[in-house]
């Protein structure tokens, strides 16, 4: 909203948060997407039929990648069950409570479109028990190519193809409703890279490391989700390819690459991560009192500073001083 969104553009879907957070959001007027049936009974406790809200259904099919980041499985916790409509439906009978919107994210890295569209059918079959729909959120989770021979979600083909599945189903409910996706990753992973400095390099016995100046801290993805992201040496892109595995700084185990070819790297050298526009800056953090770094906007080959890097009285402008606020009896 600080940005310029209007409260209508704006979705909320929470996982887990108490009753008092979804009421504060509902209060600045964006739109409530509740996954959960005990929220849901509270929520009508307190507004009843006069906010409409979405609900977000789990369809028990894993469309994504690995296990980390699938969330539309039978184990997920995001989500209410697709068996569980019937309980749904009553619940929301009972409570007169108002469904504008259904919603649904199965996970990340879909490289199946029929596995995507067969989530979005269950979606409309519920769709079809709810009358006051205005429209329907199928989520995202399109895979970006994360190697240089990688293949992405043919968001072509979906979009031929859901786009005659909805027209379909429009014409059958009777009402033209909304389409809406959530492409959040695919739009702006790759257009994000992450910057670091090799501090040292490091050979053992078995590996030959690249140690630089950062670490889970920074980019936790690689050994939170297993994720790759491919690495450049930009100051030495032309360099004889060699074997490294590429460490942080944190005293943890903070591997981003293990026997990785890279153009051969000195100390000094600057590495690129590749796709660090999603989930990159956003997850990082403070562990060991490391500071975080600055995030520069590149437009139209100017550059700007839009977060400025950390420093120390940041991490300490929340610490009490005891000293200079505890008084003598």
């Amino acid at each position: 909203m600080r940005a310029g969104f209007a409260p209508k553009d704006i979705i909320f879907t929470p996982n887990g948060v108490s009753i008092s957070e979804i009421i504060e959001a509902a209060e600045l007027g964006v739109r409530i997407n509740i996954d959960n049936l005990g929220i849901l009974e509270q929520f009508a406790s307190r507004f009843g039929d006069s906010y409409p809200v979405c609900i977000r259904l789990n369809p028990h099919i894993n469309a994504g990648g690995n296990s980390k980041i699938s969330v539309g499985h039978i184990d997920s916790k995001f989500g209410i069950s697709i068996h569980q409509t019937r309980h749904l439906e009553r619940l929301v009978k009972s409570l007169g409570v108002k469904v504008e919107g259904l919603h649904m994210h199965t996970g990340s890295d879909i490289l199946d479109v029929e596995v995507f569209l067969r989530g979005a059918e269950l979606l409309l079959d519920v769709a079809r028990d709810f009358d006051s729909l205005r429209y329907i959120d199928f989520g995202s989770g399109f895979k970006v190519a994360y190697k240089p021979d990688d293949i992405s979600t043919d968001v072509e083909e979906l979009g031929e193809k859901m786009t005659a599945m909805f027209d379909a189903f429009c014409k059958e409910y009777g009402s033209d409703l909304q389409l809406e996706f959530e492409p959040g990753k695919f739009l702006v992973s790759e257009s994000g890279y992450f910057l670091c400095e090799v501090n040292a390099t490091k050979t053992t016995t078995a590996t030959v490391f690249a140690q630089v100046n950062s670490g889970l801290n920074h980019l936790i993805r690689p050994m939170f989700y297993d994720a790759y992201h491919h690495i450049t040496n930009v100051s030495n892109p032309n360099g004889k390819p060699r074997v490294y595995t590429v460490v942080g700084y944190i005293c943890e185990t903070d591997t981003f690459a293990s026997d990785r070819l890279i153009a051969e790297i000195h100390e000094g050298d600057i590495l690129a991560f590749h796709n660090a526009g999603a989930y990159c800056f956003t997850m990082s953090n403070n562990y060991n009192s490391r500071l975080r770094p600055a995030e520069v906007l590149v437009k139209n080959k100017e550059h700007f500073l839009i977060t400025k890097r950390e420093e120390l009285d940041d991490l300490l402008k929340n610490c009490i001083d005891l000293e200079a606020n505890i008084t003598a009896p």
